[in-house]
């Protein structure tokens, strides 16, 4: 059973009766069967808002559409009801900043995934949720500073993450550095040389991109995504895909 139709069940053995807020969501949509993988596609800002979050979402649409998947995208905190999430088998926080859920629907998404849903972030996902320290966790590190500009630095792809067997990747984006290293408590799948790095403070063992399952489901989170120009990087792309086929379930390579 995907992780869809196990948290449809919680919800209806569970939470009989949970209602959508119908009327107050809005929902770009990409038609599909209801039967497909669906993916929901969160971008909503409560502090800087990225210019790269529009090429984002397109491209987080193709990627999706290339594999079959329905994708939703919305900036609506009112779809996080449990009748909402129990459609989808994947949430992705596309470079979301700040507080952008409410207690409630805070609740509603700790019990997607603790019931299996899978967790995907982009980017600024890491600059969110600073008073909800289960999303910290989930996310597995929160964004603590970057350098100013764009950085160009290389890339340590690990555990065979990289496409095609790729292992260094030189990038040009905004690197983060996070409040804690994930690593002890997470899967790396990529990582900063930080000898190409000069300006970053996360000592010798810069992480930036990573998986793993401690909330239940599946969560993965990547730190590049700033840059508009990156979305059209086949290696980036290539990350996203793998990001999104393992959240849903649909591979079991993070």
């Amino acid at each position: 059973m995907n992780p869809r139709s196990v948290f449809a069940a919680v919800c209806a053995v569970a939470l009989a009766g949970c209602a959508t807020q119908a009327g107050s969501t809005q929902l770009t949509t990409s038609a599909s069967s209801e039967t497909a993988t669906r993916v929901l596609l969160f971008s909503r800002t409560a502090g800087f808002r990225h210019d790269s979050i529009p090429v984002a979402l397109d491209t987080l649409q193709a990627l999706g559409a290339q594999s079959g998947f329905a994708i939703d995208a919305t900036e609506d905190a009112a779809l996080f009801t449990d009748a909402e999430l129990a459609r989808y088998d994947a949430v992705v926080f596309v470079s979301t900043t700040r507080e952008v859920l409410d207690p409630t629907q805070q609740a509603a998404f700790e019990r997607y995934v603790a019931a299996g849903g899978g967790f995907m972030g982009v980017h600024a996902a890491a600059d969110s949720g600073y008073t909800w320290p289960w999303y910290g966790d989930l996310v597995g590190a929160w964004f603590a500073r970057h350098p100013e500009g764009l950085q160009s630095v290389r890339v340590v792809f690990e555990h065979n993450a990289g496409p095609d067997g790729l292992r260094d990747w030189r990038v040009t984006d905004e690197i983060y550095d996070y409040r804690r290293n994930p690593r002890s408590f997470v899967q790396v799948t990529a990582s900063i040389d930080p000898a190409s790095h000069p300006a970053g403070r996360m000592g010798d063992d810069h992480p930036i991109a990573w998986c793993h399952t401690n909330a239940g489901g599946r969560a993965w989170y990547t730190g590049f995504g700033h840059d508009p120009a990156l979305y059209a990087d086949s290696v980036f792309r290539a990350q996203l895909l793998r990001g999104l086929l393992w959240t849903t379930g649909r591979s079991d390579a993070c």
